[in-house]
C-alpha cells in the first residue's frame, strides 16, 4: 500500500484555484491527485501522468471527468499538454522517486528483500532491464553509474565483482546481485544493507530519473501562468540538488558581464520566486511512514507577467 508523503502540505503549497488547471506529474496511487480534485470546482481540471502502467491502471478507479490520466514519463509533459490543447497551467506537482508498490512488488526487481528477476524499470513495457544492462556494460561503465548515482565508494570493487560473476553465469536476479555486492563491500554503513547504494544507483540509471527531472523542470516553469506554483518532493540528495539549483537559478536575474552599462530596472526579470523554506515531514508522519524520512519539498511561484 502506498502512503502519500506530505499529502496536505504539498497540495496546500499548490495554492489550488477552484477553476484552475493542474498537473500531477507522478500519479502513483493518486493520493495527491485525489486531494487536488477535492479542491477543484466542476470547471477545474487535473492532468495526471505516470510512466508506470500499473499506476495508470489503478487510476481507472477514479470516475471524475475533471481528471485526465496519461501513461507517459513527466519529461513528456510539454508534448502531453500540446496534445490536449493546453497552454498555460496553474500548478505542477512532482513527487519524485520510487513508490511503495514498485518497491514491494517482487516482480519489479527493485528490492534486495526479494529474490526476483533483476528488472528495476518503472515502466516495464519498454526499455532495457537492469539485468540486460549489466550483461553488456563494461567495468568502467558500471563503476561510473555506481559512483554517480549511488555515491558508492566501493564502486570499482563492486563492478569488478559483477564482471567476474557474469563470466560464469548471468547476473539475472536481485538475490544474485545483492550477494555479489555484499561480498565486495568491505565495510557496512550502520543500519544499511551493503547493496542499498548499488540498487539505488542502478534503479536511477535504468529509469534515467535525474535526466528526466532535468528535462521537465524548465518545461514546468515555462508552462506556468503568473502566480502558478511548482511543487517538488525529492527523496534523494541528487534529486534535491537539481531542484534546488534550478529554482535558485530561475529566481535570480541572469548574470551579465561586469560593468555593463544597464540599469537594475532594465534587467530581465526572473521567472520564479522561491516560496517559503524547504519542508520536511514531521515526526508524526515519519513514525507512521518511515519511508518519508528523507523527503524534502521545495516550492516556487511564477513571477507576474512573462520573463524577458
Amino acid at each position: 500500500m502506498h502512503v502519500t508523503v506530505l499529502l496536505h502540505e504539498a497540495v496546500d503549497a499548490l495554492a489550488v484555484k477552484e477553476g484552475g488547471i493542474y498537473v500531477d506529474g507522478t500519479f502513483g496511487r493518486g493520493g495527491h491527485s485525489r486531494e487536488v480534485l477535492g479542491r477543484l470546482s466542476p470547471s477545474g481540471r487535473l492532468i495526471a501522468l505516470d510512466r508506470d502502467p500499473l499506476a495508470i491502471e489503478a487510476g481507472q478507479s477514479i470516475d471524475d471527468a475533471r481528471l485526465t490520466l496519461v501513461h507517459a514519463p513527466f519529461s513528456e509533459l510539454g508534448a502531453v499538454l500540446d496534445r490536449l490543447g493546453i497552454g498555460e497551467i496553474d500548478g505542477v506537482l512532482l513527487d519524485l522517486g520510487v513508490s511503495s508498490p514498485q518497491l514491494d512488488d517482487m516482480a519489479r526487481g527493485m528490492s534486495f528483500r526479494f529474490d526476483a528477476p533483476l528488472d528495476m524499470r518503472m515502466d516495464n513495457s519498454r526499455g532495457q532491464t537492469a539485468a540486460q544492462w549489466l550483461a553488456e556494460a563494461s567495468v568502467a561503465q558500471i563503476t561510473e553509474v555506481l559512483r554517480e548515482y549511488g555515491e558508492e565508494r566501493f564502486a570499482y570493487a563492486i563492478a569488478k565483482a559483477i564482471a567476474d560473476a557474469r563470466a560464469g553465469e548471468p547476473v539475472a536476479t536481485t538475490g544474485q546481485l545483492a550477494e555479489i555486492v555484499e561480498k565486495a563491500v568491505r565495510t557496512r554503513e550502520p543500519g544499511q544493507h551493503p547493496a542499498t547504494r548499488s540498487f539505488q544507483a542502478l534503479r536511477i540509471f535504468v529509469n534515467q530519473e535525474l535526466e528526466e527531472l532535468k528535462q521537465v523542470l524548465p518545461v514546468c516553469a515555462g508552462r506556468l501562468r503568473a502566480c502558478g506554483r511548482l511543487v517538488v518532493i525529492s527523496f534523494h540528495s541528487l534529486e534535491d540538488r537539481i531542484v534546488k539549483r534550478f529554482m535558485r537559478d530561475e529566481a535570480n536575474p541572469p548574470r551579465l558581464p561586469p560593468r555593463l552599462p544597464i540599469k537594475a530596472a532594465d534587467l530581465p526579470r526572473p521567472r520564479l520566486t522561491l516560496v517559503g523554506r524547504p519542508r520536511h515531514p514531521g515526526a508524526d508522519e515519519v513514525q507512521r511512514n518511515p519511508r518519508s524520512r528523507s523527503a524534502v519539498m521545495r516550492v516556487a511561484e511564477r513571477c507576474g507577467g512573462r520573463a524577458a
